[in-house]
């Protein structure tokens, strides 16, 4: 999977040793921010030191991001993990339609006016309701 948002934060690293292999690992935490209309904030991780350095996020990059969604159970609730296995620094100018609105040569209509809502009223009690309720 991938999607394309701004860079809004960048979480501390975490790090540790390896129980099973004795190495240190590395892994660090982005959230990015969709460019849509509703944008939406999506939280991922980066794992590896190696991957931390070829990434190199900054904050307000605008970035594409490969992932997976992989989920886990612990005591008896489940967790979603997603991970970055690739990111591509995009440039502004060259973003694809999926994030930018289609630009049209036809002139903006105005929007139509907003019509407020009825307000709904209940119907009248019926002497004949022989519902038991």
């Amino acid at each position: 999977m991938e999607i394309i948002g701004k860079a809004i934060a960048a979480l501390p690293v975490k790090s540790g040793v390896s129980q099973r292999t004795g190495e240190q690992w590395q892994s660090r935490e982005y959230v990015i921010e969709t460019q849509e209309q509703y944008p939406k904030k999506i939280c991922f991780e980066v794992f590896g030191t190696d991957k931390l350095q070829e990434f190199n996020i900054r904050n307000n990059d605008l970035i594409k991001v490969h992932f997976d969604i992989t989920a886990r159970e612990y005591n008896g609730k489940w967790y979603n993990s997603i991970r970055a296995w690739k990111v591509e620094h995009v440039n502004p100018q060259s973003q694809t339609t999926e994030t930018t609105p289609v630009q049209t040569s036809a002139p903006a209509q105005a929007p139509a006016p907003v019509q407020e809502p009825t307000p709904v009223q209940a119907p009248a009690p019926q002497e004949s309701d022989d519902l038991p309720f």
